[in-house]
């Protein structure tokens, strides 16, 4: 199983190399030419050794052309090895940023199910290790396991052809058994990586929450608490992070013991043969070189072989993102959403989060072109799951949704959501600046436009006094703003927009009366020719509107303009009478 896991995240890799294929075979060509350098190295100084040696010849001389092709050699190997490195780094790099593109749009493109549940620092974490693994793997995987692999099999034959076959059968010998511990121990040791990257992105996911939910922790001086669950979790990696850490020096000492007992038992039998006059010194040395030279990359091998393995885990996290499957998508060939005039049409609607658990039953309405239809009705009655469907973030489990007698699921869902503007309740903004924040309704809205949004929606006084202006950074999530000013600035981005629909998600629930009744003028004068659908909790906000429903445990219970429904005397008229009571007793606090 593990093994397929592992093919499947090399086989994803495949499509992304094969745009390069003439930049990969002249990367390998390039690696032939430097390990048949790096071989040729060893024989080079085996000639210029046996022409220095006086039990040899009568007459020493300088070996000026072995010496001189021992140092060319050399050099070629390094300068191939280097121009294969700088060949192959846009292959490694483009891979890279293609795989994390690919990801990010993918997450992008889950639904709102996914993004409720998950956890950012996790997948943060995950992409980043998984990126670094596919450079890890594409880079040591083609341009040192094979060729360490080819450069073994070529000395193992010149020793074969050359010398007892004793020599070769050693090498050979000593090779397999280093390969075989590597393996072995090295899949028993990823148990101790997988536990640590688990454990890593836990405590990731602790760090980033708490430090998002700063105030929280500040408002009930629960530090202390915070602190003890991520020690919780980092006292679990240390423990794994020292296992992994131990189980790593165990496997040194065994590949250090294989390499150290193989190489003494060939320079043992290659100094007898010396001795014996069977070989030469420049033998002794051709097999030591080769040993050296095998050895050291051999043991670069094991080192490259653990990395791979952690990297192909690292990988699984990430790529396990791509498994994700899509719950809302296009129809093949979805057109693009037709509005000409903005009609909003519910048709019997029934959703649920989770079967047993419904949150709209029966809903049925319809908001004309440029009409004003407000749902109101306790937390949790289903108000803004209602625009969640609208949006298609979800579909319903029975039931339609048109738009100008379009079905929303079977046009494009960036048409869709293009078509339609929207200030929300909790109003979260970039860590950027203000201008940047409103500019995000039309990224490419010109500078006078997004001016005038802020002057709709009446942020612009406020951001001219600030020592920055439109450049002000608003902090993480808009942390360094009020509630007040976070949603007008939501306002302006909506407005900047310019939508056929418009949604006020409790849009004004953060201002006070005096900017809630501003706010209420602009909102009625922007949305005039605009179908509006608003969510509202102060009464008051939506007394103009053309149609009003009373929502209550996921069903309309009421509905009808605000004169109809006080006469009716139901439930909206028992809202409007508290909230007015309300009203004057603050009233007549003040």
């Amino acid at each position: 199983m593990k093994a397929h896991q592992d093919w499947r995240a090399i086989r994803s890799l495949l499509p992304f190399i094969r745009q390069f294929r003439g930049r990969v075979l002249f990367a390998l060509a390039l690696l032939t030419l430097a390990k048949l350098a790096n071989v040729g190295v060893p024989l080079a100084l085996k000639q210029a050794v046996d022409a220095l040696d006086p039990q040899q010849q009568d007459i020493i001389y300088l070996p000026v052309m072995m010496l001189v092709t021992y140092g060319v050699l050399r050099l070629a190997s390094s300068v191939f090895s280097e121009l294969r490195d700088a060949l192959f780094a846009k292959v490694i790099f483009r891979t890279v940023r293609r795989i994390a593109t690919s990801i990010f749009e993918h997450l992008h493109r889950l639904s709102l199910r996914f993004h409720l549940q998950r956890q950012t620092g996790g997948i943060s974490r995950d992409i980043e290790r998984g990126s670094r693994g596919i450079s890890f793997l594409l880079n040591f995987m083609i341009f040192n396991i094979l060729p360490t692999l080819v450069e073994i099999g070529l000395v193992s034959i010149i020793l074969l052809l050359n010398y007892d076959s004793v020599f070769a059968l050693i090498t050979t010998g000593t090779i397999l058994l280093y390969i075989l511990y590597t393996l072995l121990v090295t899949e028993w040791r990823m148990r101790f990586r997988r536990t640590m990257n688990d454990m890593d992105s836990q405590a990731n996911n602790q760090a980033v929450d708490s430090l998002l939910n700063y105030e929280t922790v500040k408002y009930f001086n629960n530090e202390t608490f915070e602190l003890a669950k991520y020690d919780q979790k980092l006292a679990r990696w240390e423990s794994s992070a020292i296992r992994n850490q131990v189980s790593l020096s165990v496997l040194n000492i065994g590949q250090g013991v294989i390499i150290a007992v193989g190489l003494t038992s060939l320079m043992l039998l290659a100094g007898q043969g010396v001795v014996d006059g069977n070989l030469t010194l420049g033998d002794l040395v051709l097999v030591n070189a080769y040993l050296l030279q095998l050895y050291l990359p051999l043991g670069f091998l094991g080192f490259v072989y653990r990395e791979i393995r952690h990297s192909l885990t690292d990988m699984e996290r990430m790529f396990s993102l791509l498994e994700q499957q899509q719950e809302i998508t296009d129809i093949a060939d979805a057109p693009a959403l037709s509005v000409k005039q903005g009609t909003i049409c519910f048709e019997n609607v029934h959703f649920a989060y989770q079967p047993e658990r419904p949150i709209l039953r029966h809903i049925s309405f319809t908001v004309q072109a440029g009409q004003k239809l407000a749902l109101v009705g306790a937390s949790g009655s289903g108000k803004s799951t209602i625009v969640r469907l609208l949006y298609r973030f979800y579909d319903p489990q029975q039931g339609r949704i048109l738009i100008d007698g379009q079905d929303i699921r079977q046009v494009s869902q960036q048409s869709l959501r293009q078509a339609i503007g929207i200030v929300p309740q909790d109003t979260v903004l970039f860590n950027d600046t203000i201008f940047l924040n409103i500019a995000y309704g039309n990224t490419s809205a010109s500078e006078e436009e997004i001016i005038h949004a802020a002057r709709q929606a009446h942020i612009h006084e406020f951001i001219s006094r600030l020592p920055d202006g439109y450049n002000t950074l608003v902090g993480e999530r808009g942390l360094k703003l009020s509630g007040g000013e976070k949603q007008r600035i939501a306002i302006a981005r909506a407005l900047l927009k310019d939508p056929a629909i418009l949604v006020f998600d409790e849009a004004t629930s953060a201002l006070d009366s005096h900017s809630e009744q501003a706010i209420v003028r602009e909102m009625q004068n922007v949305s005039r020719h605009k179908t509006t659908l608003v969510i509202a909790h102060r009464l008051s906000t939506i007394t103009d509107a053309d149609m009003i429903l009373v929502v209550d445990n996921g069903e309309i219970i009421e509905s009808g303009n605000h004169r109809q429904l006080l006469d009716s005397g139901g439930h909206y008229s028992s809202m409007w009478t508290l909230q007015q009571q309300e009203n004057n007793k603050l009233r007549q606090a003040d």
